[in-house]
């Protein structure tokens, strides 16, 4: 397998833990966002939307981050990032999307250039924007997780919602995004961290890392 990833995109990261959690191997493919080696040609042949993370498997090409999630967990199911049940499933995806869908984006790189550059928007309102969504986003994970009282998101293991989790906290710590109202998302992420498939992938651990 082959992982397209840029060091600092949370998106990739998560797929990265997901690949630890499974033992599984892949070589590293750095893609720097910041230099837009993303628009390259021979890169967007493999992936029209110039983002990462992109994996290949052989012939099979997948995109997007939850979707990778999703194949790696029925290509390779133990151990499972997934609920037995479908009211667990349906659970951790959720909280996967609150994540993927509703925080994530709004954060992006090409929307943030967007913002400079299209909409004038200058870097102290940039930043007041990436951590109105982030502290919003997050207070909501947090309520939702509080409620089940679990070790880990959605569990007494590490699965979906921890591969997000982990990675968006790092983003609002490095944005300086309020957490302190999320004192169970923190404890979680302390003892995802003491997990080499969590610790192992950090960005600063990439091959391509500054």
């Amino acid at each position: 397998m082959e992982l397209f990833s840029y060091f600092r995109s949370s998106a990739s990261w998560r797929v990265r833990i997901a690949l630890a959690l499974k033992g599984l191997a892949y070589d590293y493919r750095g893609v720097h966002l910041l230099r837009n080696e993303q628009l390259a040609a021979d890169y967007g042949a493999l992936q029209p939307s110039h983002l990462v993370p992109l994996l290949k498997d052989g012939e099979t090409v997948v995109s997007q981050s939850l979707a990778i999630l999703e194949y790696l967990d029925e290509t390779h199911p133990a151990p499972p990032l997934l609920p037995a049940d479908a009211a667990g499933r349906a659970f951790a995806r959720s909280l996967a999307l609150d994540i993927a869908c509703e925080i994530h984006p709004l954060n992006n790189l090409r929307v943030l250039r967007y913002l400079v550059h299209e909409m004038g928007v200058d870097e102290a309102h940039k930043n007041q924007w990436m951590r109105h969504w982030m502290q919003d986003g997050l207070a909501v994970v947090e309520s939702r997780v509080a409620a089940r009282g679990q070790r880990f998101c959605h569990g007494d293991t590490p699965g979906l919602a921890d591969c997000l989790l982990v990675p968006q906290l790092f983003n609002a710590r490095r944005f300086e995004a309020r957490i302190d109202h999320l004192p169970t998302l923190q404890r979680i992420e302390a003892e995802c961290l003491q997990l080499p498939a969590f610790a192992d992938t950090h960005p600063s651990r990439c091959p391509d890392a500054e």
